[in-house]
């Protein structure tokens, strides 16, 4: 299961047709910074489970039962996920410690739109 969410991770990394995120550069071991929030780029958020990940900590974000988990992998079958709903954002206008409080605003604005097309119009707009 480990070896799935590391591949399922460096998939995400290494994708990038379908982010909406800023492209990021080598940081030599220092946290990246957006250059226009100063925000570091320290969560992703997954609009097809409306859950987060925080690549300081490495530990996911997510609704279970009506309470925010964290936990280093997100449980099976968790929302029908799959590796293949690779849609992810970095989140660049926060970066401390409970990114849960904007769960409202970030499904405003990212949508979950399973459609590539659609997702890839919508995205290029913001």
């Amino acid at each position: 299961m480990k070896r799935f969410f590391l591949s399922l991770l460096i998939i995400i990394l290494c994708t990038t047709g379908v982010h909406a995120q800023v492209d990021l550069p080598k940081s030599n071991g220092a946290p990246l910074v957006d250059p226009v929030t100063n925000c570091q780029l320290r969560y992703y958020y997954f609009p097809n489970i409306e859950a987060y990940f925080d690549t300081q900590k490495r530990v996911y974000f997510f609704k279970q039962d009506g309470e925010w988990k964290t936990a280093e992998e997100i449980p099976d079958g968790y929302r029908g996920y799959s590796i293949y709903n690779k849609v992810n954002v970095f989140i660049n206008d926060y970066d401390d410690e409970d990114p849960c409080q904007f769960i409202e605003k970030h499904r405003k604005k990212y949508p979950y739109i399973n459609n590539d097309r659609s997702l890839k119009l919508m995205l290029s707009k913001q």
